[in-house]
């Protein structure tokens, strides 16, 4: 198995509101995509162990999408969890610092992509959502 990836941001809001902006399906779809030309028309999100993930990402002129599922194996409450998806695993973990919360995700790769573009994608995501968090 190859190494894990990390991908990090630190947002300017407390950890509750970060925790609530990243797990609830009517934020996640105005944040969940890598792309501008892409977008995430429905999320759904049953946070519990054995609860079930899923975010539809696709392409804006329809050209191509996917749906992202995952199920919860772990979760400690406003601090972190874990999902499981095609085999491998993400870790979330929300760290509350002096005026802001860094985010650190921890995935396995995949073996299509080149690790670079895999992380490359996770970091746009998780950037999307730092803008969206701090502008609402």
């Amino acid at each position: 198995m190859k190494s894990k990836i990390t991908v990090t941001a630190n947002i300017k809001s407390d950890a509750k509101k970060v925790w609530d902006f990243y797990t609830n399906p009517e934020h996640i779809t105005k944040w969940n995509f890598a792309d501008p030309s892409w977008h995430c028309p429905k999320a759904e999100n049953n946070m519990k162990v054995g609860g079930k993930y899923n975010a539809r990402m696709e392409a804006k002129d329809g050209s191509f999408g996917f749906d992202f599922e995952a199920i919860y194996t772990k979760i400690i409450d406003g601090k972190q969890f874990t999902y499981e998806f095609g085999g491998r695993t993400a870790t979330v973990k929300f760290d509350s610092l002096e005026n802001q919360t860094e985010i650190v995700v921890v995935f396995d790769p995949e073996n299509e992509n080149p690790i670079e573009m895999q992380k490359g994608g996770w970091q746009a995501i998780l950037d999307n959502f730092k803008k969206y968090t701090e502008a609402n």
